[in-house]
């Protein structure tokens, strides 16, 4: 019997001051930790989802032009984000512990830039719909991402 790993793919988002698909670009073999996240959906997600291997499109926000700009790939499993024990990082959670960490975060690696989609851009394509970056009011930093729709958007990319 074969035993056959199910691919994950998520859309990742990063402000581009903070960390863009460029800085990732510059430096492929480093690990960049996706730390921050104080979202408890998302932290659930790389808690207890994400896999190394893990597929990411790289998603721009808060920017003047915000969309996909690339892919990265999950390197290690989910760790404490160190980041909630800093007093002097504006991710400081106070009521965070070494024993009982509330926050955690992944390490990803640069895989490729793409030609930036945006959502208008994305929106045009058939069968991604349902994404749920597209939807109105979806604010979530990570999402996952269908087989389906990672298909098509490679599909598109060509």
């Amino acid at each position: 019997m074969e035993c056959s790993v199910q691919e994950r793919y998520w859309l990742m988002r990063s402000e581009p001051d903070d960390t863009s698909i460029d800085d990732l670009a510059r430096e492929p073999q480093r690990l960049f930790e996706w730390s921050g996240v104080r979202n408890y959906q998302a932290r659930n997600f790389m808690r207890d989802d994400m896999q190394p291997g893990d597929k990411v499109l790289f998603w721009h926000s808060s920017c003047p032009a915000p969309g996909m700009a690339g892919i990265a790939e999950v390197v290690t499993l989910a760790h404490p984000d160190a980041t909630q024990f800093d007093s002097e990082s504006p991710y400081f959670d106070l009521k965070s512990t070494a024993d009982a960490p509330r926050w955690v975060c992944v390490d990803v690696r640069f895989v490729a830039k793409t030609p930036l989609l945006s959502p208008a851009a994305l929106r045009m394509i058939p069968g991604l719909e349902s994404m749920a970056v597209l939807k109105r009011g979806n604010r979530l930093s990570i999402t996952p991402v269908t087989s389906e729709e990672w298909k098509i958007i490679m599909e598109h990319l060509g």
